[in-house]
This record gives structure tokens, sequence and C-alpha cells, in this order.
């Protein structure tokens, strides 16, 4: 824990930071790629570009500060990063790299405020998530190691096919390069992939969740394609020029984002657009058993609904999975009561009947503010917010109501 002096000085960094955050995480993330310009390899340019990640920052180091006496509050979060920096090959060496920046940036912006008394504290404070975060990260990447067929950093993937999914969306197929075997990994987790971006000049990386199943003897991800803007480079790349017979690179299985499979009561599971990724894993995983499942998608129309079929095909062959289909803007070719059950967004008021079950688990993927919506009338049922669970695409975090 940091000294008593270190918290008192943090906590009286909350009106500067509240005041201030934004332009300090700009500012930081400016500097650290002018002196250190081979870390674009590792962060999200397309982040960077429409400032989510600056904004994402500036909510965390706020929330620090505001609870650093209480680490338990900060713990799922702590969880997810840990998770996302072993994916992209965070090291325990690019923390002193990345402090240094941090807290020349907290003098450079706060001017005379940042005392030399504030700027010792929260070196303090900063070492102390470091190495918190490390040794997560640490643990993460020994167990990555050491799963039958698992590995460190990076490997080899061979795309055995490319299968459109709908007109947003690709399937592809990966088998390891070196013929050896795959870990496991829980349904709902994500791999990070690893592409050259010509037009960039360097390496981008963006995570994918796994759309299958575990034990399938591949990995599949299912990439939607994103504008042209720096978000979507590596989507469109992916699209465009990487075929069957290519070869691109892959973390290992991470996320706390997974489908809990000791249990064995009910499971709804409740997505938007893309979001449906992981619910595939998992409903696919569900199918095998004998649990209740109900899947609750949202889609613009049927055009953009990707793995259509395979989900209808799942519900006739299964009795205990069900699907619920909301359609927001249907095409003249998709008919009610064929492609789609409701026309509008997701509400799930409209479906209660259905998705209200004792005892259940729900997982929510989509955009924020769809897992917001959802999770707010959650609640409003008395669901237990444990019993709610969610993933988050981006460095945007859900914040506790």
């Amino acid at each position: 824990m940091a000294s008593r002096r270190t918290v008192e000085l943090v906590h009286a960094t909350v009106p500067a930071l509240q005041a201030h955050g934004l332009p300090l995480t700009t500012h930081f993330y400016d500097r650290l790629f002018a002196h250190e310009p081979e870390l674009k390899n590792i962060f999200n340019l397309g982040n960077q570009a429409g400032g989510r990640q600056q904004q994402a920052l500036a909510q965390a180091v706020l929330a620090y500060a505001q609870n650093i006496e209480n680490p338990a509050a900060l713990a799922p979060v702590a969880s997810r990063i840990a998770h996302k920096h072993a994916s992209i090959g965070i090291r325990a060496e690019h923390y002193p790299i990345v402090g240094r920046h941090l807290l020349a940036s907290i003098r450079e912006v706060l001017g005379a405020a940042a005392t030399d008394e504030i700027v010792a504290a929260w070196a303090e404070a900063y070492g102390e998530l470091a190495d918190v975060l490390i040794a997560a990260e640490a643990e993460l990447y020994r167990a990555a190691a050491a799963a039958p067929g698992g590995w460190d950093g990076w490997r080899e993937f061979v795309v055995e096919r490319k299968e459109r999914e709908s007109e947003l969306i690709t399937s592809f197929y990966l088998r390891p390069a070196d013929g050896g075997a795959l870990p496991p990994f829980v349904p709902g987790q994500f791999v990070s992939l690893v592409l050259y971006i010509p037009e960039l000049g360097h390496e981008q990386i963006r995570q994918y969740s796994l759309s299958e199943a575990p034990n399938t003897g591949y990995f599949r991800i299912s990439v939607k394609r994103e504008g042209q803007d720096p978000q979507g480079v590596v989507s469109n790349r992916l699209h465009d020029a990487v075929n069957a017979g290519d070869r691109v690179r892959l973390s290992p299985p991470y996320g706390d984002f997974y489908l809990d499979e000791e249990r064995n009561t009910p499971v709804v599971l409740i997505s938007g657009g893309v979001g449906l990724t992981p619910m595939i894993s998992m409903l696919n995983a569900l199918a095998q058993t004998k649990r209740r499942a109900v899947f609750v998608h949202g889609a613009r129309n049927g055009r953009v609904h990707a793995l259509k079929g395979h989900v209808e095909q799942l519900a006739a062959e299964h009795a205990h999975v069900e699907h619920v289909v909301f359609y927001d803007a249907p095409d003249a070719a998709d008919v009610a009561g064929r492609d789609y059950h409701f026309e509008g967004v997701v509400d799930l008021e409209r479906v209660r009947t259905r998705v209200e079950l004792a005892d259940a688990d729900y997982y929510l993927c989509g955009p924020l503010p769809f897992m917001l919506k959802q999770r707010d009338t959650l609640l409003s049922w008395g669901v237990p917010a444990g019993r709610v669970h969610y993933e988050v695409f981006g460095p945007d975090q859900i914040v506790s109501a």
C-alpha cells in the first residue's frame, strides 16, 4: 500500500485531474510516441486518432486517484487491463518507460501545481499500480505458456479458409503454421492479431473474440470491416489482402469475460452487431450441454446479420436453445417472423417473459451505450449485479451504477 502521505497527496490532485485530465493524457501520448516511436507497433493508433484512448486513460487515472485507498473497487478494471496488456505483449520493462513520460507530463501540463512532493507521490502510486499489473501479467504469461499447446508471445498461423458471413463480417479459420496443438480456452475469450500496415509503416495489433467453441482444432475469428479511418486499417487489410494460405501472428487466448462452465443454470446472451462473436462461441458450447440458453441479438437488417443461419440451426436442433432477433431497420427482403422477431433496437422489456429466468447469468457484448441500456434494464428487474457480465470493445469501460 502507498504511504498515508502519498494517499493524501494523490487525493489532493483529484480536482486538477477533473479539470485537466484529458489535456494531460493527450500530452502524455504525444510525448511518449515522440520519444519512443517503436511503441507505435504496440498501441492502437486508431483509438489514438479518435481520442478514445486519451479519454479512457484520463478516466482511469482519475478513478485510481479517487480509489487509491480502496483497491477492491479497481480490481475488475485492473484484471481487464492485465488481460489486454498480456495479449499485446506489454512486459515489465515497458512500465518504467511509461512512468517516466507520465510523470514528466504531470509536470509539464500542471505546471506550478505539480510540486516535487506531488510528483514524488504519483511516482510512488504509479509504482504500486505497476507492480500489481506486472505480477498479474506475469502469471497470465506463465499460464498461457504452460497450457497444453500454449505459447508465450506471438505464434504464426495459416489462414485455412476465409468465409463471408454478412456484408460487413468475414470469418477467418486459422491453424498453427507449425502444425502443433492449440491450447484450451474458455468461450468468450479473445486473441490478439498483429499485421504490418504498409500505409502506416509499422505493425498494428487488434483483439478479436474467438467465435467458435474450443476443441475444434482451429481458431476462428469473425471480423467486422470498420471504416477507412485509422481504427479500420487492420480489419480492412484482413478483408482485402489476407486470404487462404496467408500467415498472421496471434497471441494466446486471453480475457476475463467468458462463460462460467461450472454452473448449470440458464444463460442469456445479449449482443448487438459484431458483439455476437463471443456469444457464438458461448452458444456453440452451450448447445453441447443441457443448460437453457436464450440468445438475444440486434442487427440493423439481414444484410449485416452474421451467422444467422448457424444460430437458427442450433435452435432447431437443440430444444434447450432459443433465439430472439431485433432488426432496427429491416430491408424489404427481411420478413418478420422469419428473419427477425421484433422491429427496433433490442428492448428486453419486450421479451421479459423469455429472458427473466431464475438464477440466470446474463452476458452482454456490443457498443457501450447498448450494454449500459441492457445492464440498467436487468438491474431494474432485480437481477444481481454479479450475474451481469460484459465485454467492451476498445478502451471504454462500464462505470458501476
